[in-house]
């Protein structure tokens, strides 16, 4: 009996009628015949977006020779440091400024900004450099103001010590007349101490901080504040790592959006946040953004419509060795103009309001214009409506930012104009890219399609053979996520509709028993190697 491998489909009967119980097995699990062909290239689980370069030139000149600086220093793609320096930008602004777009849109200048990089891409390095002026600042806004929190706590010590005296005084007093006027200077020495108060020490970035720090932070600071950090950890405290798994997202949603925010804290009496500005740049692993789109409220209530998102083509393993750091006239510009920023806008009271002028009004509706069909239940962004219909509303913020950091001496009383607004816009349609990358192909809001991501990640990685067994498969990526072998069906089975893999056929193993499932692999994801003389598998489980 010749047991050749002939090119016809071998069958259940066929093997088990024509060869014995071992050729059986290597039969039906050796590699498929090179002859086995695919009807097509397998369709994509979901589009796959261009992620363009962050627009480097769109940024004012002492802003962008930093960026470009630091980014080669570092060998870090310019995404990183750019997204930093907005987020700098905001943080010198935030609660300062806003742009009345038109009459009854206002847009506070405050961003929230997000970059995901994979661990070893030099995120510290970079943002140490980009917000080093803002810490900087705040040092120099902290030991001009010990001077005034001293006075205050003296000037308070001395009222009391007269309310001490005064009361001291009625107590002993001789008649009811002297009783009456220590009591009455009393009442006033009091009232002159309940109206004294010592300043906070100045605070501009904050890092890790829970939501009932960061909402006293903004009260006690004018209602501005940064969370600056290269780490992902606010996230997950705002998702109720130290609350039971309760979400609290009230600060940092009314802090982008600048609506009334009520501050309770123990001891004293409740506090109002007119106009809280938050100002929000991380860097963080694509896992976290994973993370984040499956919390409970973070889409649902509008946080993640709130972030502007870069995911950049990592530089890890295309680095240069010893590159050139960034020279010093630019260092230096870079942090005496942010320095200067921060303190033009330290004791400012009511926001400075800008508007755009005629032209950038134009561009701004046309912008609009092109925006509103893609929103629509058919349109190109349907399924990112929640973040897609804030993007021209972010535009007019950095166009905000913009203005401000290439007319910081002499813009204070001209409009924006279009090409500050078009620079703006540049960068916006940079972020609407990166969006869409990160929201279809890294937080995927579909399970399933999640699922089938892992799934084809494990078959690119491990799959040499043109094929593979649901048992090994398994076996490999057994955890949590998929507790039974059951738990593969879904994703396989997508994988399946879209061309990525063929269902092979079931038999019974050599010792009987429930068949052993295996799939044969598009050769474009996983190509085939030349046979070599298969193990017989064991019965699957």
């Amino acid at each position: 009996m010749s047991t050749a491998r002939s090119n016809k489909p071998v069958t259940a009967d066929d093997i088990m009628t024509e060869v014995g119980a071992r050729e059986a097995v290597e039969a039906l699990h050796a590699p498929p015949p090179p002859e086995a062909e695919w009807d097509s290239e397998p369709t994509p689980l979901s589009a796959r977006w261009m992620r363009p370069a962050f627009p480097v030139d769109a940024l004012p000149s002492w802003v962008a020779d930093q960026v470009a600086g630091v980014a080669e220093s570092t060998q870090t793609p310019a995404d990183l440091a750019g997204a930093v320096a907005l987020a700098a930008l905001s943080a010198a602004a935030g609660g300062r400024v806003v742009v009345q777009a038109r009459p009854g849109w206002v847009e506070p200048v405050n961003i929230y900004t997000v970059v995901a990089m994979p661990p070893g891409s030099r995120k510290s390095a970079v943002f140490a450099a980009m917000t080093r002026p803002l810490l900087h600042a705040e040092k120099q806004l902290a030991d001009a103001a010990r001077v005034d929190i001293a006075n205050a706590e003296l000037a308070i010590r001395v009222a009391h010590a007269r309310t001490e005296r005064a009361a001291r005084a009625a107590e002993n007093a001789a008649n009811e007349e002297a009783r009456t006027s220590a009591l009455a200077e009393a009442a006033d020495a009091a009232a002159e101490e309940a109206d004294l108060s010592v300043p906070p020490l100045p605070r501009l970035v904050a890092d890790d901080v829970t939501p009932e720090a960061a909402a006293s932070l903004l009260a006690e600071q004018g209602g501005r504040l940064a969370v600056l950090s290269a780490e992902g950890g606010i996230f997950g405290t705002l998702g109720g790592r130290y609350s039971g798994g309760t979400s609290n997202l009230e600060v940092f949603l009314k802090g982008h959006a600048g609506d009334l925010l009520r501050v309770d804290r123990k001891g004293r009496p409740a506090e109002h946040v007119e106009r809280p500005a938050l100002t929000l740049g991380l860097a963080v692993q694509p896992e976290v953004l994973r993370d984040i789109a499956r919390m409970p409220g973070f889409r649902g209530r509008g946080l993640l419509a709130r972030i502007l998102y870069a995911l950049p083509t990592s530089t890890v393993g295309r680095r240069k060795i010893a590159p050139p750091p960034v020279p010093d006239d630019i260092t230096d510009t870079y942090d005496a103009r942010l320095q200067s920023l921060v303190a033009s806008f330290a004791g400012q009271g009511e926001p400075h309001s800008w508007s755009l002028d005629r032209q950038a009004d134009e561009l701004l509706r046309q912008f609009e214009a092109e925006l509103e069909p893609q929103l629509g239940e058919h349109g190109a962004l349907a399924h990112l409506t929640d973040w897609a219909s804030k993007l021209a509303g972010a535009s007019v913020r950095l166009a905000g930012l913009l203005h401000l950091a290439d007319h910081m001496h002499t813009g204070w009383s001209h409009p924006i104009d279009a090409g500050t607004l078009n620079a703006a816009i540049r960068i916006g349609r940079y972020y609407l890219s990166h969006a869409l990358a990160v929201f279809d192909n890294v937080m995927s809001a579909d399970p399933v399609v999640d699922d089938a991501r892992y799934l084809l990640d494990w078959i690119t990685r491990n799959v040499h053979a043109g094929w593979f067994s649901r048992r090994d498969m398994f076996t490999s990526v057994h955890s949590s996520r998929f507790a039974k072998v059951t738990d593969l069906e879904a994703g396989l089975s997508l994988l399946e509709q879209h061309g990525y893999i063929r269902r092979h056929d079931e038999s019974p193993t050599a010792r009987g028993g429930r068949p052993s499932v295996g799939y044969l692999v598009h050769p474009t994801v996983a190509p085939a190697k030349p046979a070599e003389p298969a193990e017989p598998f064991d019965q699957e489980r």
